[in-house]
């Protein structure tokens, strides 16, 4: 159930997905991560408490970029609260397309099997996402919670206690990152709008009935036999998409190679001799987000690989813009849409750079 800023229930996205059925597998697939004592989570709460405030100093200082009214401060919570979290996120980006498909359709039996199968695939989907991610800004919170950041108490705990990180190195090291996410949204009041008209302007274009995906599949081939086919690393579902669609995705892609390679970016810069393990930090994780076998196939397959290409394509983007024109120069990047780089732009620097000095 999904409950509006006037408490009135949204009843399209209720009607589309089983969220009770996706908030039961998530559960069963993200598990409750291993044993923490009070004590351990009491620290936990304790370290980010005051790691996430300095981490906002440190980076402000770094970029000259301010953060907006509110002060970034971190919840420590479990994977089932990071789950629901994320569960009233989708039934909010969902709500819009979920209304334009059941318009004028009446519920039956299939509608029932629908929104259970929905539902498992959306659960299975967040409760494998559940037990990997560490910290996470949530762009589309309500404005009273504007600053909140979290972070899963087991999954940083684990990953300290596998690789015997030293904890507060650890924690100061992706706070560092998440606050960036938060700061940048921050400086720019405008992104999350912006982002949000993105999504809905791509769910909007969505046609969800049979005819419209035959008519895709049909155009996918042909593209394939005259050689026309554009990846781009989106993956093959953006084949199935329209020249307007694919337009969108392109913008999405940027944008977000943009907010994580600059969350990247930052975090490395700052930490170079703030935490003497970065180096080990970063070697790990990027080993663990590319471990061959199966669970890698699956990453490919939900796109999690593509988000893991965000954040090498779009660090060196940011740290090429940087070094043409420095911290101030590339902070124009915040100052409206027409500032923001192109999908091409990401992969050229120089053209970015080029393009928003002559303006």
């Amino acid at each position: 159930m999904i409950v509006g800023q006037n408490g009135a229930m949204t009843l399209a996205a209720e009607k589309l997905v089983d969220w009770r059925t996706a908030a039961l597998v998530g559960r069963r697939v993200a598990g409750s991560g291993g044993p923490m004592t009070p004590v351990q989570r009491a620290t936990l709460s304790k370290d980010f408490a005051e790691i996430v405030p300095e981490a906002e100093r440190l980076v402000k200082e770094f970029t000259g970029l301010a953060s907006g009214a509110y002060r970034s401060r971190a919840w420590v919570m479990s994977r089932n609260q990071w789950l629901q979290a994320n569960l009233r996120g989708f039934e909010r980006v969902l709500e819009p397309v979920a209304a334009k498909m059941l318009s004028g359709r009446s519920d039956g039996a299939v509608a029932t099997v629908r929104r259970a199968v929905l539902g498992a695939q959306l659960g299975g989907l967040l409760g494998y996402l559940g037990h990997r991610v560490l910290g996470q800004y949530d762009v589309f919170l309500p404005p009273d919670d504007d600053g909140l950041i979290y972070f899963v108490g087991a999954n940083v705990a684990s990953i300290e206690q596998k690789f015997r990180f030293p904890p507060r190195q650890f924690r100061m090291w992706i706070s560092l990152h998440e606050v960036t996410h938060r700061i940048q949204f921050g400086r720019a009041p405008w992104l999350r709008g912006h982002l949000q008209g993105l999504m809905d302007s791509y769910l909007d274009s969505m046609e969800l009935d049979a005819g419209w995906l035959i008519d895709r599949l049909r155009g996918a081939v042909e593209e394939v036999r005259n050689g026309g086919a554009e990846y781009r690393g989106f993956g093959w579902v953006f084949m199935l998409m329209t020249p307007d669609q694919r337009d969108m995705v392109r913008r999405m892609q940027a944008l977000m190679s943009l907010l994580e390679g600059h969350g990247n970016y930052v975090m490395d810069r700052v930490s170079v001799d703030l935490i003497p393990s970065a180096g080990r930090f970063r070697r790990m994780m990027h080993e663990r987000h590319n471990r061959p076998g199966v669970e890698k196939a699956f990453q490919k397959a939900i796109g999690f690989d593509v988000k893991v290409r965000q954040y090498d394509i779009g660090q060196r983007f940011v740290a090429k813009a940087v070094e043409q024109v420095g911290m101030e120069g590339f902070n124009q990047v915040w100052e409206g849409p027409a500032s923001l780089p192109t999908m091409e732009e990401i992969e050229r620097p120089e053209a970015w750079v080029a393009r928003v000095s002559a303006s």
